[in-house]
């Protein structure tokens, strides 16, 4: 069992990452129905929250059938974060993480994300102003450095531990790295090794399948993974690791029966939390990656693209569940997104 303050995890949990405009309610529905143990908001602006901003505000939204769930702010003055911290608190999360690792410009440029990692002295005290206003467990979600001249996040982990926080979550690159290259975990297992720390360490980058998750287990030694970009149109992953964990077999690929049943209900979620409209011309992105493999889909899927009401879009789902019935899709390597790119930052 992995203990955040007074959360209660299964062995080698497998988290899902805090990722802006992909990790929203629907989402993180058929996240959780899949596997996930843990999961987080979107990140938040604290300045966002401070102002009452409304995108900042729909953001806070939290369902007590996520739980375990955490809501992460960003941020780079003290004030503003132990402020936001206190706003969060209302909401009843079950923990609240700090994000240090969010490596676009419009973040990281302006002092806060990864920006923070430039000054680990400011991450001490931005870190310590959320901790001491706030009863909610606190945690943090940070990168191995600037770049590769300040590969300081052994001294980070020490230093957060030490003013409170209750898990660290590292990603295997720095913030010049953006997602380029290979995610290089060696310091992350040199941070969970180190007999100083005691609180879970949760490794991130890269975990695309069940075996190089097992793989990064036994060479790194974390508590747990958290996973972001892989489970993006793929929610299966969660399952298909822990299955592979506990029994070193592969899960059979979902079906068109479950990939049709994943993305009728990430559409309910979605027309539930934003509306007939909003939800319904948001939710047509996902329906590639979750029909993906199936032949001759694209007319489908044009089809889907242009409906404009629930009731038609599961007709055409239920076709598709027809069409396909039995037929058997064939497992190919997970694609990591780099949804950064187009990253709508408040």
């Amino acid at each position: 069992m992995v203990k955040i303050g007074n959360i209660s995890l299964p062995d080698f949990p497998l988290l899902l990452a805090p990722m802006e405009d992909v990790s929203d309610p629907p989402f993180r529905a058929v996240c959780k129905d899949n596997g996930a143990d843990l999961m987080y908001t979107e990140f938040i602006s604290s300045e966002g929250l401070i102002r009452d901003a409304i995108k900042s505000r729909k953001k806070l939204d939290i369902f007590d059938y996520e739980r375990p769930v955490g809501i992460q702010i960003f941020g780079g003055d003290e004030e503003s974060l132990a402020l936001a911290a206190r706003i969060v608190e209302v909401t009843n999360p079950d923990l609240l993480d700090i994000n240090f690792g969010c490596p676009v410009k419009k973040v990281a440029l302006r002092g806060a994300g990864a920006g923070v990692l430039k000054d680990i002295d400011l991450m001490v005290r931005l870190t310590s102003a959320v901790v001491k206003s706030t009863s909610l467990p606190v945690t943090v979600k940070t990168r191995l450095g600037w770049d590769n001249n300040t590969l300081n996040i052994e001294e980070v982990a020490e230093r957060l531990q030490d003013v409170g926080i209750k898990a660290l979550a590292i990603h295997g690159r720095t913030r010049t790295q953006m997602y380029k290259g290979e995610a290089d975990w060696t310091l992350i297992g040199k941070v969970k090794n180190n007999p100083r720390i005691h609180i879970p360490i949760f490794g991130n980058g890269d975990i695309d399948s069940p075996e190089k998750a097992l793989a990064y287990k036994n060479r790194y030694g974390v508590d747990g993974i958290m996973i972001g970009r892989a489970a993006i149109g793929y929610p299966w992953i969660f399952n298909e690791i822990k299955h592979f964990v506990r029994t070193g077999e592969h899960l059979a690929p979902p079906s068109t029966e479950e990939r049709v049943n994943v993305a009728r209900k990430h559409l309910q979620k979605s027309v539930e939390w934003k509306g007939p409209i909003v939800g319904i011309n948001e939710m047509r992105r996902h329906y590639a990656n979750y029909l993906k493999g199936l032949p001759n889909i694209k007319e489908f899927r044009n089809r889907l693209v242009t409906l404009n009401t629930i009731e038609e879009v599961n007709e055409v789902l239920d076709e598709v569940a027809k069409t396909y019935s039995g037929f058997a899709i064939e497992k190919t390597p997970i694609q990591l997104v780099n949804y950064h790119e187009k990253c709508p930052v408040d």
